[in-house]
């Protein structure tokens, strides 16, 4: 089974994507499920992950209603305001929702770097581990040393990281990111997404900028801990969807047995897809 395990759907005019503005062009337009059938097809894609793109329960209920009238959409991870004092009563609501498989703050747009660590959060996560659910870290490189003691403190949260933590391809930066990657990946059980690299690279971007970044994931993490996404419609800003995949598949330069956990049984394995 192949699983696009990152991508999102959206609408505007529901007005809680603070993030989307006319600026980001290609992007700012609705996104449904009519869009992204025919790429998934083309690219034999059996099942998706269905990720939130805007920091409300809104939004978590709008993806709830949209995969359950859609059948290639076999999971949802959305979002709770971890710091709210009902969280863990939201959490075990929505919980209730056999497509709803994990949640995702938007760590990467919140100024406090420590902010995963506050003991105030604690009630959401202990509930997150009750009901069952996954942890999707949207980290950057920054992050990585807080996300590991967060791992440590709640050995039980099952926990994948989001394109790689986002790495400073751009920039050409590895070091630094390489090194946190390699402890997170030795000290902890955590998984990692091969998404959002295309958008992290430069405008005039080749499989050659990546090479060395995805190198890295697939050595620290193996092909047991990694799973492919699109980050599809983002990765609009860079690439189309049969692009990234044909990069992706090209990248991972890994048996038949590992290419299929990494394109998909990593995903039904971790999310528990149907």
């Amino acid at each position: 089974m192949k699983i696009d395990a990152h991508h999102h759907l959206w609408d505007p005019s529901r007005g809680d994507y603070g993030w989307l503005t006319p600026e980001l062009g290609v992007l700012y337009r609705t996104f449904g499920p009519e869009d992204v059938k025919p790429l998934l097809k083309a690219a034999g894609v059996d099942g998706t992950v269905l990720v939130q793109a805007a920091p409300t329960v809104a939004e978590t209920d709008y993806m709830l209603a949209i995969a359950r009238e859609n059948d290639f959409i076999k999971g949802v991870v959305g979002w709770v305001d971890f710091e709210a004092p009902d969280a863990p009563e939201v959490i075990a609501r929505l919980a209730r929702e056999p497509l709803l498989k994990g949640l995702r703050p938007m760590i990467q747009d919140i100024a406090d770097p420590d902010w995963m660590l506050k003991e105030e959060l604690a009630p959401a996560f202990e509930a997150l581990i009750e009901m069952g659910l996954r942890f999707d870290a949207l980290t950057f490189p920054v992050h990585l040393g807080n996300l590991r003691e967060l791992i440590r403190r709640y050995p039980d949260l099952p926990v994948v990281i989001d394109h790689g933590s986002k790495p400073y391809i751009k920039r050409r930066e590895i070091a630094g990111w390489e090194a946190d990657m390699r402890r997170l990946a030795r000290e902890t059980d955590a998984l990692c997404k091969v998404s959002g690299l295309v958008t992290e690279a430069s405008e005039d971007w080749t499989p050659s900028d990546l090479r060395p970044y995805v190198d890295v994931l697939l050595d620290a993490f193996g092909p047991d801990r990694l799973m492919w996404g699109s980050d599809w419609p983002v990765s609009l800003l860079a690439s189309d969807y049969a692009e990234w995949e044909a990069v992706a598949q090209s990248l991972l330069d890994v048996s038949d047995e590992d290419r299929a956990k990494i394109f998909g049984l990593n995903a039904v394995r971790f999310y528990g897809l149907e």
